[in-house]
């Protein structure tokens, strides 16, 4: 019997929740387990942003954390998943992150995903970038993660703002070998 293919999505409270959103309702599309984690501060943000309520988010999750439970599944190891997603990802989650500074199951997830060299992607929301964030990126990076800016593609032609969103997150699902029908792909002329 195969094991179950799961992924780990978490929200953090950096600008761009709707990233996180549109992340579970295209994984709710799949036979993949979405194992959702929503930080404080994303729920904040949430309010600002976006009409969506915090149940919204838990309705299309397979499983929800609170972000407290630092005795999870997610947190160990032996758990097998296919990755972590952090979508948005805050400088400050960033930040733990790249210091191995896990305060509470969203780090310490993500930080359990690159010791078991497993994927990891950051959809890093902050602009302009300090050196801090720069350093901070490089650190996540050269320990195995992806940091993935919420940067538009405009070769796709984007109609609107839920087409930039579903692009990029279409984008960052390719990375773990997810296919949707979220990202217009670029054609070979002679194809």
């Amino acid at each position: 019997m195969a094991p179950a293919r799961r992924i780990i999505v978490g929200v953090s409270g950096a600008s761009g929740v709707i990233f996180g959103y549109r992340l579970l309702e295209l994984l709710a599309a799949t036979n993949i387990q979405t194992h959702l984690i929503v930080t404080d501060s994303a729920k904040v943000t949430m309010a600002y942003e976006t009409s969506l309520k915090y149940a919204a988010f838990a309705d299309l999750a397979s499983v929800v954390y609170r972000n407290s439970d630092i005795a999870a599944c997610i947190a160990s190891g032996s758990y097998q998943t296919l990755g972590m997603i952090v979508a948005p990802c805050s400088m400050k989650t960033l930040a733990e992150i790249a210091n191995g500074t896990a305060t509470s199951l969203l780090s310490r997830a993500a930080d359990v995903i690159l010791k078991e060299r497993r994927r990891l992607v950051l959809v890093a929301r902050e602009t302009p970038l300090s050196m801090i964030h720069l350093r901070n990126m490089l650190s996540v990076t050269e320990a195995g993660g992806i940091v993935y800016p919420p940067v538009p593609a405009f070769y796709s032609m984007p109609e609107s703002i839920d087409d930039m969103v579903s692009h990029t997150v279409g984008r960052v699902l390719d990375l773990f070998d997810i296919q949707t029908d979220a990202v217009k792909r670029w054609k070979d002329n002679d194809a």
